[in-house]
């Protein structure tokens, strides 16, 4: 069975990602900070999958940790290979810098870094780590983006170059690992608590997509086996 690392897998669209792999058979190492919450939502996709599996065995490693200590990131990569390997590595967990979001000018550094050191330096560094097993499967990269790393929004500002910086850094990794699939994909504006720390005062939150109603889009890139390159889940749904 194919194996998948998911950072921020305890809820939101990382959980959901979680759930539709699940129910494909796929095994899974779960990354979350929140110990008791990951392995929760691990222990409830491995029921998941055992019944959508007719009562087969799933299996789902919760790992805690934080994505931002090499040695978790090690721990991570080790649990895939003990399933066999790493086949996709999915990108997801982020930090906003500030909650709620701020302007510019009142940004702390200190946020920023945060920012930078979970969206971008992270993902890199687990990439790296995961790479020679991701070289011999012909592996995937899923980074999770925002339309805030193409788009001027007030207050979006440090998370939106933390995201343009992975974009970026997709975008190169592509070029230089053409074994590979790289997708940089922006899901939208989600109704999970991430957005909500975000924009706590959002009128339309409660209109926001459901993480489980996007989930199944982005795995269209893995199961039409897409092109490397930035895609939107709006796009994605719409069947584009």
């Amino acid at each position: 069975m194919p194996v998948a690392i998911i950072t921020g897998a305890s809820r939101g669209l990382g959980r959901a990602l979680a759930a539709e792999l699940a129910g494909r058979g796929w095994q899974l190492v779960l990354d979350g900070r929140d110990a008791e919450a990951l392995r929760a939502a691990a222990a409830g996709l491995e029921r998941t999958a055992a019944e959508s599996a007719g009562g087969g065995t799933a299996v789902v490693r919760a790992v805690p940790g934080d994505v931002t200590d090499p040695a978790h990131r090690t721990a991570l990569v080790a649990a895939a290979e003990q399933l066999g390997g790493v086949d996709l590595l999915v990108n997801n967990a982020s930090a906003l810098g500030a909650e709620p979001l701020v302007p510019l000018a009142e940004l702390p550094p200190a946020g920023l870094r945060e920012a930078l050191e979970v969206n971008v330096t992270a993902p890199l560094a687990l990439v790296q780590a995961a790479l020679p097993a991701l070289r011999a499967a012909g592996g995937r990269v899923l980074n999770v983006s925002s339309d805030a790393a193409v788009e001027a929004y007030p207050d979006w500002g440090g998370y939106g170059a933390s995201k343009a910086a992975l974009d970026h850094l997709s975008a190169v990794l592509a070029v230089e690992e053409p074994g590979l699939r790289v997708w940089w994909v922006d899901p939208g504006d989600l109704r999970t608590a991430l957005y909500a720390a975000a924009v706590p005062d959002d009128p339309d939150f409660a209109e926001r997509p459901l993480p489980e109603e996007v989930a199944p889009a982005l795995l269209r890139l893995l199961d039409e086996g897409a092109a490397s390159g930035r895609y939107t889940a709006s796009a994605l749904r719409s069947g584009k």
